[in-house]
């Protein structure tokens, strides 16, 4: 008992129509990363909610064991005054404030009401240097990419004396160089006595980092894995997580590819901010009917910038080019242009670009065709609840009914109703970006379905994603983008994690 830092036991909390946790029992040790790993809404983030005070005690039953006392966090300063820090899936720095600022604020340096940015400057130099960052404290957040927020989150944690650090999907929206530094970081913390819980989908950072596993299944706890003790593979994991052998992460599809549906043509944009900067390069790319067509690079190389600069001009200004559907110019200037044209963008942003978060799944999944659902410009509410039904059920949106309020649902179940919501605008070619971002296997395999369904239907998907392993998985072909340019165009027999990386490499060196 004495190596143990943390226990919950039989954590209960209910949300209206749902019991989000049924007696949960939880016992982290001291100095161990332990990793919380279940499907969408199976309760990982509400159980760390609990934990940290968002989720005040009395809003839950079950009782929060910290260092060998009972504790009852009204709000969150009381969990951080002990130690306990969470770092949350969306990161909460502010863009227009500086690193130093962003570390200390509500917990400044100060006297009698004065700061003292010499030492706030001071110690926020240390912190960075602990977590390996080289940018200055005076830096802004807004010129620094998201991996380096990551680390100032985690410099945030650690000015507040952390002892135990919950991090939340920490490395969903990071590439895989980032992801490794940030892992290493936590084994460094490890080093040093600092116990971190970590809730991740990558199954293959679980198994580099974890020394225990816990399981979380429909709001309850299957199985504590002991990393040490036995051989803890990537299939056991997944079978404790959906219940059931999962035999192929990527569904087999079979489809004829047709004639070519889109295709785009010295494509160029300049940054929306920075509007010297050419973010891209005469881009030129096709897609055919029945093809999923992936878009690889590394972060910052404009896969976003290109898909969304097409999609309506949502970003970048100075864009020229030309675009085609099925061999006709098309006007995508708007984006109400873009749908009308036959293209869907699923952005990687689904909380802010994505969804009215405020709103219910009812009237997200119709927002993109109010038409489809309208007759003389008055929304006809027995057809909107039809379409909203159905597609709840195609997708298998887990929720309580489809006036739930999206803010409610899981990752995963947040970016089937996105998914819905260009699927009911029948789109010629739906481009997908970072589709499958903090979302369990099971999910995923979901969505993959959806995709070869799409493909099936004549359609064609331009799939952008940081996984090289799921691009390769479920393109017919692939782009590989460096640095605004298109550097490389494989196909499926040619594509693979060295040969993209290759293209990279080889396109820095001849620059």
């Amino acid at each position: 008992m004495e190596n143990t830092i943390l226990e919950m036991r039989n954590i209960t909390k209910t949300f209206p129509g749902v019991k989000a946790l049924a007696d949960v029992n939880l016992k982290v040790r001291k100095g161990e990363i332990h990793a919380l790993v279940g499907e969408n809404g199976a309760g990982k983030s509400t159980l760390m909610k609990v934990l940290s005070g968002v989720y005040p005690a009395g809003s839950y039953d079950g009782d929060i064991v910290y260092d060998g006392e009972v504790r009852n966090f009204k709000v969150i300063k009381d969990s951080e005054e002990i130690g306990i820090i969470i770092i949350h899936q969306e990161l909460a720095l502010v863009p227009q404030l500086s690193i130093a600022e962003n570390i200390f604020l509500g917990n400044e340096i100060a006297s009698k009401g004065v700061i003292s940015w010499e030492q706030t400057f001071s110690r926020t130099k240390k912190l960075l240097a602990m977590v390996g960052l080289k940018e200055s404290p005076s830096t802004l957040v807004t010129d620094i990419g998201v991996g380096k927020q990551q680390l100032a989150e985690i410099a945030k944690a650690l000015s507040k004396s952390v002892k135990l650090l919950i991090l939340d999907e920490p490395t969903a929206s990071l590439n895989e160089t980032d992801s490794d530094a940030l892992l290493n970081l936590l084994i460094e913390f490890r080093k040093q006595g600092i116990t971190s819980i970590i809730i991740t989908h990558k199954l293959n950072e679980v198994r580099k980092v974890a020394d225990q596993i816990t399981v979380l299944r429909d709001g309850m706890t299957v199985k504590t894995l002991d990393c040490h003790a036995e051989e803890v593979s990537e299939d056991v994991i997944i079978r404790n997580m959906v219940g059931r052998d999962l035999e192929d992460r990527y569904p087999p599809r079979s489809v004829p590819i047709g004639e070519t549906v889109l295709e785009v043509k010295n494509w160029n944009a300049f940054h929306h901010q920075h509007r010297e900067r050419q973010v891209l390069h005469d881009i030129n790319v096709h897609v055919k009917r029945g093809e999923v067509v992936g878009i690889a690079g590394l972060m910052g190389a404009g896969r976003t910038e290109f898909a969304m600069s097409l999609f309506g001009k949502s970003y970048g200004h100075r864009i020229s080019g030309e675009a085609y559907m099925d061999g006709k110019p098309v006007d995508v200037s708007t984006v109400r242009k873009a749908i009308d044209a036959g293209l869907a963008y699923v952005t990687e942003d689904r909380k802010h670009l994505g969804l009215v978060l405020a709103d219910t799944i009812l009237h997200n999944t119709t927002l993109a065709n109010l038409p489809g659902v309208s007759s003389a410009g008055v929304i006809n509410d027995i057809k909107e609840i039809k379409v909203a039904t159905d597609y709840r059920s195609k997708l298998r949106i887990r929720s309580h009914g489809i006036y739930q309020e999206t803010v409610n649902l899981s990752g995963g179940n947040q970016q089937k109703v996105v998914l819905s919501k260009w699927l009911f605008s029948d789109p010629e070619v739906l481009i997908l970006d970072e589709p499958t971002r903090g979302i369990d296997v099971g999910a995923k395999y979901e969505i993959y379905s959806i995709i070869n369904q799409l493909a099936a239907d004549g359609k064609g998907v331009l799939m952008i994603s940081s996984e090289m392993p799921e691009l390769l998985g479920t393109c017919d072909r692939i782009y590989v983008m460096n640095e605004g340019r298109i550097v490389a165009e494989l196909s499926k027999e040619e594509a693979s994690q060295e040969s993209i990386m290759r293209a990279i490499m080889r396109s820095g060196e001849n620059k």
